[in-house]
């Protein structure tokens, strides 16, 4: 079958926006991060995403403002390219090639037409600081400068390299080694500490560096926790330092304020420490940030920073140590164990989140909605703690009920396992804690799943277990004379030769339920729990199981580990297909027959959607993905889409959401590389670079609302104005930034003009006869009028007297004043009085 190579792979969000220390703007009006491929600017009062500076083909390693004009900015790329952007207007201004892969870029007041940037050119761990010149050209992609080396051997982290506030030095820093590059006097110094191995128990390593931004001073920080202040650095013989010391872990990054007079640091204690007058006495705190601290930023103006932290959140802080913003992006747990889901309500992303929490992920606006905490204990970190973890996770009844298991179990203890049902409050939009079952099972949940039911039915849930049981949960009345309420219990348990049970799972209407026992797959009658029917192939343990959708409900699928995916029809109770695919994910749509099914392969991942009824696949696309992915779900589309492509109809009502091993939410995207990842150069339409608020949702709704009126309209009543897409003068105006647009007065008579409508000659068959008598009356009233001074000359010349003076007056009558005039009346102006 021909690959649907129309369908590509795109991010989707939920990038890592703590890969890179944040910036400022000049004005602390707006925050600039990178994530993943884009850089994405923030509005620090809203918190809202302004722009999504789209241009890089790969991962963004680095940004920097512009030294010689703040309003634009600097980014690299493993891509090899450093572009130019006006991030106020999200417009790609230059991309400079450089030929390298590009770890970190650093930039500098007093380097005129010049960026350094980190590359690794020999062996894959040695990485070097270089001088890449920028040329000044009028073109917008152009050949950087050829790069002059200024470092050797530094880490690849940006972290561990920073300059003078002066520009007279740049420090570096890895392993045990402190080295400064002087530009004047182009020399280095390098400084040494003791290793663990010289000193027993020590962890002198070099973690980050910082550099006061008015005196000669560097900071350091090292793993032990130490925070060192070095002095007189440009000798040798005669440095000096001193230690503050209050992280029991290892520093993770340092930053001066704007003025000099405090150092900020951060770690593994999700605790920012200020150390006024870098003294170990006057030092404050920012308790409780609630994950480790990977970057500090400070705003030039110096009333703002910003903590970025390992569970992709940033933190804007005032300079009285409070927080005032969160931005917190897609949380990256350390084991996805819920898989994926969708909220029925929100349509958001629901998966684990921070330590025994659910978080509510919006892929719309890539943000994060809302976290539940399930466990309900304090996190404690630390690394050789078994914490307890949020294990399974389902939504059912229409997004009514949430059940959660969370479990706990040391290599020789015993397991802790708790089941807790949350019901949806509509009054606090949220779900709240109805029913807590603590050991439902004497072993781990492999699977639990609701009845897809009528409203009317009783709620009903399925966990399986490796005790080898299944129980069936129903909502019950648990009133008292106290109060009335309802609760949970169990109805029904059920076994098949002891075997342990791996998967369940309803049909689509709910009568029928799909338990897995190893290498048997049973069906069991939901309103009398009777065991009706086995399906066994003895091709391994079943893996994944899932029902057939709308007319295709009368088949089951089921994927197991030895890589065999059968198809069994339910009617017949016999195998209707099977085929050798080692399925990891495989996923039906809920609103259609198809069923997405990504393989493994030694290219990576591959995908295949097929129907059941038909053992010919849709689509098949191989490579997806590089590596291996865990999770998928089909995401139901607000508005369907009208494709016709055989490859592409399946993305029509739903789309396809998976999760790599390194946690990246990837989708497929219909559009074409133009369409979907055009360079913000080209999106240049003013409602494109408009944030994505509320109201201006509130808008679109509004000028579509009113789009609808006007085309109800009767002709007669409607008032067509001229179209503003192709006329040059409009397009110049809401097209080119403010900044670089001529005067005012250079452009107001092209525009005015532009929207003025010339007066059409209407056909003598639809023109009534009044106007049509009025039409001629003045078309030979202007007929004499012009002929005035013809008949006039013509007298004075066959009179033969002065004549030729009466003409000349008659000419100079009609004044250029009068010719403007004659000109304006064929225009027409009933556009004005239109309300």
């Amino acid at each position: 079958m021909e690959e649907a190579a129309a369908a590509r792979v795109v991010r989707c969000g939920g990038s890592e926006l703590s890969l890179r220390r944040a910036v400022f703007s000049a004005d602390s009006k707006y925050l600039l991060c990178v994530s993943g491929d884009f850089v994405k600017v923030y509005s620090t009062a809203t918190e809202e995403c302004v722009h999504v500076l789209q241009g890089h083909r790969n991962l963004v390693t680095g940004i920097q403002l512009n030294p010689s004009n703040h309003l634009q900015l600097y980014s690299c790329s493993f891509d090899g390219t450093i572009k130019l952007w006006d991030y106020l207007d999200g417009i790609l201004i230059k991309t400079f090639t450089v030929g390298h892969k590009l770890h970190a870029l650093f930039t500098h007041a007093h380097a005129e037409d010049s960026v350094f940037v980190t590359i690794n050119k020999e062996k894959p761990d040695v990485f070097q600081l270089v001088s890449v010149p920028l040329p000044r050209t009028p073109r917008q992609d152009a050949e950087a400068g050829e790069p002059r080396l200024v470092l050797d051997h530094i880490s690849p982290s940006p972290k561990c390299v920073a300059f003078g506030g002066q520009g007279d030095y740049v420090a570096a820093v890895r392993d045990f080694y402190l080295s400064v590059y002087f530009f004047r006097k182009k020399a280095t110094s390098r400084f040494t500490l003791s290793s663990s191995e010289n000193r027993k128990h020590a962890k002198n390593n070099f973690t980050c560096v910082a550099c006061h931004p008015k005196e000669d001073c560097i900071a350091t920080g090292h793993k032990d926790g130490k925070i060192r202040l070095w002095r007189g650095f440009d000798d040798e013989r005669k440095y000096t330092y001193t230690c503050l010391h209050w992280h029991h872990d290892l520093v993770m990054d340092l930053a001066f304020s704007a003025t000099g007079s405090s150092l900020l640091s951060g770690g593994r204690e999700s605790v920012l420490v200020e150390w006024r007058d870098a003294a170990e006495k006057t030092k404050e705190f920012l308790p409780r940030l609630g994950a480790t601290i990977e970057h500090i930023a400070v705003s030039p103006a110096g009333d703002l920073l910003c903590t970025s932290h390992a569970d992709n959140k940033i933190i804007v802080i005032g300079r009285n140590l409070e927080a005032c913003a969160v931005i917190q992006g897609l949380v990256r747990d350390s084991r996805v164990l819920t898989g994926l889901m969708v909220d029925p309500r929100t349509k958001a992303l629901v998966l684990n989140g921070k330590p025994g929490h659910l978080q509510f992920y919006s892929l719309q606006s890539d943000k994060q909605l809302y976290n539940l905490d399930i466990v309900q204990q304090e996190y404690i970190n630390d690394c050789g703690l078994v914490q307890i973890e949020l294990a399974k996770a389902a939504f059912g009844c229409f997004g009514a009920w949430l059940a959660t298991v969370e479990q706990r179990q040391e290599r020789e203890g015993a397991l802790e396992l708790q089941m807790k049902l949350w019901a949806y409050n509509k009054k606090t939009q949220g779900f709240l804690l109805n029913t807590k079952v603590s050991a439902p099972h004497e072993d781990c949940i492999t699977a639990l799943c609701f009845r897809s039911a009528d409203k009317s039915d009783v709620p009903t849930l399925v966990t399986a277990s490796r005790d080898g049981r299944f129980k069936v949960w129903v909502l019950a009345d648990d009133s008292d004379i106290y109060r009335k309420a309802e609760g949970w219990t169990c109805d029904f348990v059920g076994s098949y030769h002891k075997y342990q049970a791996t998967n369940c799972c309803f049909s689509g209407d709910g009568s029928l339920l799909a338990v897995s026992f190893e290498e048997t797959v049973t069906l069991w009658e939901s309103d009398t729990w009777e065991l009706r029917s086995t399906f066994c192939q003895r091709a391994g343990r079943v893996r994944h199981l899932c029902f057939g959708r709308l007319t295709c409900s009368k088949y089951l699928l089921g994927a197991t580990e030895s890589g065999t995916l059968c198809c069994w029809n339910l009617l017949s109770c016999a195998l209707e297909w099977s085929t050798k695919l080692s399925v990891s994910v495989m996923e039906p749509d809920p609103h259609s027959e198809n069923v997405a099914a990504v393989a493994r392969s030694s290219g990576g991942s591959d995908l295949f959607v097929f129907k059941p009824s038909e053992p010919r696949p849709l689509c098949v696309q191989r490579g997806v993905c590089s590596e291996e992915v865990l999770w998928g779900v089909f995401v139901p589309r607000d508005v369907p889409e009208a494709l016709t492509s055989e490859a592409l109809q399946w993305l029509n009502r739903s789309q396809f959401y998976f999760l790599t091993a390194s946690q990246s939410l990837l989708t497929f995207s219909s559009k074409s590389p133009e369409e979907k990842l055009t360079p913000t150069s080209k999106q240049l339409l003013a409602e494109e670079s408009l944030p994505a608020t509320p109201f201006y949702f509130l808008l679109g709704r509004h000028r579509q609302q009113r789009g609808e009126q006007t085309d109800g309209a009767a002709e007669s009543e409607r008032v067509q104005l001229p179209a503003t897409e192709n006329v040059p003068a409009v397009s110049e105006l809401l097209h080119t930034p403010a900044h670089v647009l001529p005067s005012a007065a250079f452009l107001c008579s092209l525009f005015i003009n532009s929207l003025l409508l010339a007066t059409e000659a209407p056909s003598a068959e639809g023109m009534p006869e009044d106007a049509e008598m009025e039409e001629e009356g003045e078309r030979d009233s202007s007929e004499e009028e012009e002929a005035a001074p013809e008949k006039a000359q013509q007298a004075g010349l066959t009179d033969g007297g002065p004549g030729g003076d009466e003409a000349e007056a008659l000419r100079q009558r009609l004044s250029k004043c009068e010719k403007e005039l004659r000109k304006l009346r064929r225009v027409d102006y009933s556009w004005v009085a239109v309300p």
